[in-house]
């Protein structure tokens, strides 16, 4: 297949073979991005995990310090008192059994869903709207929680969840094309160090395997794993 000339400029002057120091990687991924849109920057870390076995999974949150640049909508199911706090904080959709009926008839308008603990046997019948879409909420990663107030905040305010594909691979968006190069820099070592305190018990070998960093339209550059940790 033919390579378009935009894909082809913006492909030059990398070394394809080449491991970059971050802040390397990270100035070549920002020189390319230029697309008339804010591109996201995205990093991807290849672990030495098989997530088929439950003591190799690998999930969590982490609260970016300079945000993530994008606003999400935030859904809170609670009931009172919880659903005040949840709107006083910012949440954008807030509910209880008329918030699941609006979610079983498919209309979805969050990014991010929270939970506290006493609405997850009503929420648990949204499995399977919620599942594939990866927004149940779970206490694992702070999304069930009687704290609705902070969730909400952390969630508005740039905190990132992570999960570890079928392939071993960890993705997430870091920031904006608009960032600061150190910027972009803190925000992906807070990334790394939080799936680094993640590791499973089950990982043998070399846990962080690969890194790449890459904007929405641009090409992947190849990280020196060893420069990313904070």
């Amino acid at each position: 297949m033919a390579i378009g000339k935009r894909t082809k400029k913006i492909r030059e002057g990398i070394d394809r073979t080449k491991l970059y120091p971050l802040a390397d990687a990270i100035k070549l991924v920002k020189e390319r991005a230029t697309s008339k849109f804010d591109e996201t920057i995205e990093v991807a870390v290849n672990l030495g995990v098989d997530p088929r076995h439950a003591d190799q999974m690998v999930r969590g949150v982490v609260m970016l310090p300079n945000g993530t640049g994008r606003t999400l909508r935030v859904g809170v199911f609670a009931r009172g008192a919880k659903a005040d706090e949840a709107k006083a904080a910012g949440a954008d959709v807030v509910g209880a059994e008329d918030l699941v009926e609006i979610v079983q008839g498919g209309k979805i308008e969050f990014d991010r869903c929270i939970a506290t603990p006493d609405m997850m046997p009503l929420v648990g019948r949204l499995g399977k709207v919620l599942g594939p879409r990866g927004m149940m909420p779970n206490p694992k990663i702070g999304t069930v929680t009687m704290d609705v107030a902070s969730a909400v905040k952390g969630a508005k305010g740039g905190s990132v969840e992570f999960r570890v594909e079928k392939a071993g691979i960890v993705q997430a968006g870091v920031g904006k094309a608009s960032f600061s190069e150190e910027k972009l820099v803190e925000n992906i070592k807070a990334l790394v160090d939080a799936v680094s305190k993640a590791k499973p018990a089950g990982a043998k070998g070399t846990y962080i395997q690969r890194v790449a960093v890459s904007s929405t339209m641009g090409p992947g550059v190849k990280v020196e794993p060893g420069t990313t940790l904070a």
